[in-house]
């Protein structure tokens, strides 16, 4: 037998030897394996029987809650959008009752806002960085209005790294360029002018067409002089 057939050969013993062990594996320990299979496949009816009984409707009734204190938002009456009139919910009912579901989520959002309209900066900062989304606007914004708390707070280097993060969160025209400019504003204010011009320098190069580059190069101009 050639060296190369003995080779295959004994490739093909490996195999064998592997497939045996493994065969004895599963005799020795089936009811083992049986469990863990019954397990995994309960766990998993389970899972979706919560999902679809529990989870589904409750998101339901959280979003329905939720049309009232919307409501009482977008009139600017942010106490009785977060603690609710009486007879409707506000925000905080629905993170108490459907705090799990995606609206009991999207209420802290809202009530991290209502907060910071409220001059109550803390409780803003505190319902935001409990909200959870990959949102594309309501992620950024999250974290934008988590750097204007910061501001109003007067921790300039902390707002500025909020700032930085929202403005560098999947890139668009329209939340990029304000959170770039609200950045480069805060490191003038902390006399970083370098990185205020850089700020300055991407708004005119990256987002030309945005509201924030129509004086753009006044700010660049007063940021030069400085440095």
């Amino acid at each position: 037998m050639s060296k190369k057939q003995e080779t295959k050969q004994a490739g093909f013993e490996t195999v064998e030897n592997a497939l045996s062990r493994t065969e004895q594996y599963i005799e020795q320990n089936q009811r083992s394996l049986t469990i863990i299979i019954l397990a995994i496949v309960v766990i998993v009816g389970i899972y979706l029987g919560y999902k679809k009984f529990y989870l589904e409707p409750a998101n339901e009734e959280a979003n329905t809650a939720m049309f009232y204190a919307q409501n009482y938002f977008e009139r600017d009456s942010f106490r009785l959008a977060l603690e609710g009139d009486g007879a409707n919910y506000g925000f905080l009912d629905i993170i108490d009752e459907y705090g799990i579901t995606r609206s009991g989520n999207l209420a802290r959002y809202y009530a991290g806002l209502c907060y910071f309209n409220l001059g109550q900066y803390e409780d803003a900062l505190d319902y935001l960085k409990k909200f959870d989304s990959n949102d594309l606007l309501f992620a950024t914004l999250a974290l934008g209005v988590l750097g204007d708390c910061y501001v109003e707070l007067d921790d300039l280097e902390t707002a500025v790294s909020y700032y930085a993060k929202a403005s560098d969160r999947k890139k668009n025209e329209m939340t990029t360029p304000i959170y770039y400019m609200k950045a480069a504003l805060v490191y003038e204010e902390l006399k970083d002018y370098k990185k205020a011009l850089s700020y300055y320098e991407k708004i005119k190069k990256e987002y030309p067409n945005s509201d924030e580059a129509r004086d753009i190069d006044r700010y660049i101009a007063s940021v030069k002089m400085k440095i």
